[in-house]
């Protein structure tokens, strides 16, 4: 008998790939349930998803069934050996209790934000559509990014790609992680101490996940470690950042600008950060786009077909390797 494979999301992009990926090797079984009682009386023996040995999840169908927290994978049955998110985060994931990445277009996101903050390109589009032309005193706040240092936080696939992105330019790149990262090129710069990489860096880019370790780890601290008229990206999750203590150093200077993609409590936003008008803010779109979105299914789903014909998937979340942040 085949294993079963519950697609416990929707498929947009990827459809003709879940037939060629796993029709020949598995029997797979589409999520139907109202909500999450239904969702776990599935799995019960002679219920629709009894027997499912690997799941493919996005966030789609959090509204139903929540997310996958420690009671929910605590119910999961034992045959339930692989889940395959469709994100570029899991933290709509409990990695603990289920002992259970989508570079360019990320890192394309961050080095918008990057040349936005620099240059002071989206308040200065703002004026356009307002017929103002430009702003006063535009040149004396931007900076053309070509000889600056980008700091980035995590050199992993997003981080490294955004180095190799912004090193064109060229921009000097250093990198903190927990380890230094064996395969990155001699032009990204290791900083063993974090505040000292901080002291050098004009822009920084924040690339960690989000864990409980990880809340606020960008806080007061390291923020005020920045020089003076520094700028933060941020296109991992909002709550990494202690964002009280970026807006008060936006309010008193310290920082000169900030770009943000994620936000702690989506898709609510600070209204404090309306009030800043030469920041960049996007509404969460690094991944917004259908050739992403394509790979990311197709992804997800070699996942789940690596590890239905030789036992795991390429991509292992960090708390199960050795963590480079």
């Amino acid at each position: 008998m085949a294993p079963k494979v519950l697609i416990c999301g929707t498929i947009v992009w990827a459809d003709d790939d879940v037939k060629q990926l796993l029709g020949p090797i598995a029997e797979v079984v589409y999520f139907d349930s109202t909500d999450r009682t239904d969702f776990l009386k599935g799995f019960q023996p002679g219920e629709k998803y009894e027997g499912t040995v690997a799941m493919f999840r996005d966030n789609n169908l959090t509204d139903k069934i929540g997310i996958f927290d420690k009671e929910l994978v605590d119910a999961f049955p034992a045959s339930v050996k692989w889940i395959a998110h469709n994100g570029a985060g899991y933290d709509q994931i409990d990695v603990q209790a289920c002992k259970a990445k989508v570079d360019d277009a990320s890192a394309t996101t961050a080095l918008y934000l990057l040349i936005s903050t620099f240059r002071n390109y989206a308040i200065s589009e703002r004026y356009l559509r307002e017929l103002k032309w430009k702003p006063n005193g535009l040149a004396q706040r931007s900076h053309d990014l070509t000889g600056h240092t980008l700091a980035i936080l995590g050199l992993g696939g997003i981080g490294m790609r955004l180095a190799d992105l912004a090193h064109a330019f060229p921009m000097r790149i250093i990198y903190h992680s927990r380890n230094k990262v064996a395969d990155a090129p001699e032009w990204c710069e290791y900083f063993e101490n974090v505040e000292e990489m901080l002291g050098q860096a004009d822009v920084l880019s924040v690339h960690v996940p989000l864990r409980p370790d990880t809340v606020h780890l960008v806080g007061e601290k390291w923020i005020r470690a920045l020089k003076k008229g520094a700028i933060i990206i941020n296109t991992a999750r909002g709550k990494v950042i202690d964002e009280e203590a970026m807006i008060r150093a936006l309010e008193d200077g310290h920082l000169a600008s900030i770009g943000l993609d994620v936000y702690p409590n989506e898709p609510e936003v600070n209204p404090k950060l309306l009030e800043f008008p030469y920041i960049t803010l996007l509404p969460h779109m690094g991944t917004e786009n259908q050739d992403t979105q394509r790979k990311m299914e197709v992804r997800a789903l070699k996942n789940v077909q690596e590890y239905l014909t030789i036992g795991s998937g390429k991509d292992i979340v960090p708390e199960f390797q050795k963590s480079k942040y």
